[in-house]
């Protein structure tokens, strides 16, 4: 009787749309442009340094060069870094988005990356020498306080969480966590290291900061991956899902696990990058339809290559000083996130 109503309700439901074949293209095109824009943010810099240099490098280190030493030591690592974090960040505004059929969802918007950037603040006090994978779990933690308080106060409405309910929460979570790190900051003297975390940035980031990021953003996307279809029926509704025998429960709890999982490892690499997990998911979607099997793989991709270029940027905005690449990343989201609040406060 169920899954009879179930399969009537998806009858009712317009028919949802995939483009595989564009899908395809997005993904193997955006591939190569990644690529691309890796040699680019290599290329150039504070100092720029011709191709030729950049492949002797590569096949023929000199460890007496300074220019070897730059590549190897700080440019490829940062480029490297930089697609990592904004794959992870893309994934899990995708993520969050499918589970929770919130267009303004994201790690930025819901508290993730505040809760994150708080228990940091909180970590640079207790334990000023802790290691970079001893502060990746404390911004696990942090990711995961985040998120409970914006659905914990989004929660208390009587009419139930709407889009713009949760945004709201999270713009609220997102200040309220935003201020307390600024007094840890202030009173405790680490105003300096924590406006790292505020600005967001790779410009610090080494082969250390790649290796521990690399097996996560792994794991995340293999586990993404094997939920994508789960999270396209997740995204008809719960009463749909369950009725077509899908365990939402563990669905949720296993994507929210990947989010904080990718946030919190971002986070405690490069600080608070915003809206590319808002942006992207949506270009997305549009571009591919709604098929979260498409859609995951290609935020990937597109989300490392908005990263990176936007990194690319920054160091070329006021050379040689660095613009903040989170600076770059809003200038494109907030717009976004307006245009996406004005319509969606339409049906509140």
């Amino acid at each position: 009787m169920a899954n009879n109503t179930s399969e009537n309700i998806v009858s009712k439901q317009k028919p949802p749309t995939s483009r595989p074949i564009l899908a395809t293209f997005i993904l193997f095109g955006g591939i190569a442009l990644l690529v691309l824009s890796v040699g680019g943010s290599i290329l150039y810099g504070a100092s720029n340094i011709d191709f030729i240099t950049i492949w002797q490098s590569l096949t023929n280190f000199d460890a007496s060069s300074t220019a070897h030493q730059i590549i190897r030591g700080l440019r490829i690592p940062r480029a490297l870094a930089a697609a990592l974090i904004g794959a992870g960040l893309a994934m899990s505004g995708a993520i969050m988005q499918g589970m929770t059929r919130n267009p303004l969802a994201s790690p930025s918007i819901m508290g993730v990356t505040a809760g994150a950037s708080f228990m940091m603040a909180v970590a640079l006090v207790v334990m000023p020498q802790a290691s970079n994978f001893v502060m990746m779990l404390w911004a696990f933690g942090g990711a995961g306080i985040g998120v409970a308080i914006v659905f914990g106060v989004g929660s208390i409405s009587k009419t139930g969480l709407t889009p713009v309910k949760l945004a709201l929460a999270g713009t609220a979570v997102t200040a309220l966590l935003s201020s307390l790190s600024s007094a840890i900051a202030i009173h405790f003297n680490i105003a300096k290291d924590i406006s790292f975390w505020y600005a967001g940035g790779v410009s610090s980031v080494q082969w250390m900061h790649v290796h521990i990021l690399a097996p996560v953003a792994l794991i995340g996307f293999v586990i993404a991956l094997f939920l994508a279809n789960s999270i396209t029926v997740l995204n008809l509704g719960d009463d749909v899902a369950k009725g077509l025998g899908q365990q939402t429960i563990f669905i949720k709890i296993t994507g929210t696990l990947v989010v904080l999982l990718l946030t919190g490892a971002a986070v405690s690499v490069a600080g608070t990058i915003g809206f590319i997990g808002l942006v992207i998911p949506h270009i997305t979607r549009f571009l591919v339809g709604v098929d979260y099997r498409w859609i995951i793989p290609c935020s990937a991709v597109l989300g490392a290559l908005l990263l990176v270029i936007a990194d690319t940027i920054s160091r070329m905005v006021n050379p040689p000083f660095e613009t903040p690449v989170g600076t770059v990343t809003a200038l494109i989201g907030v717009p976004f996130f307006l245009y996406l609040a004005r319509r969606e406060g339409r049906g509140m």
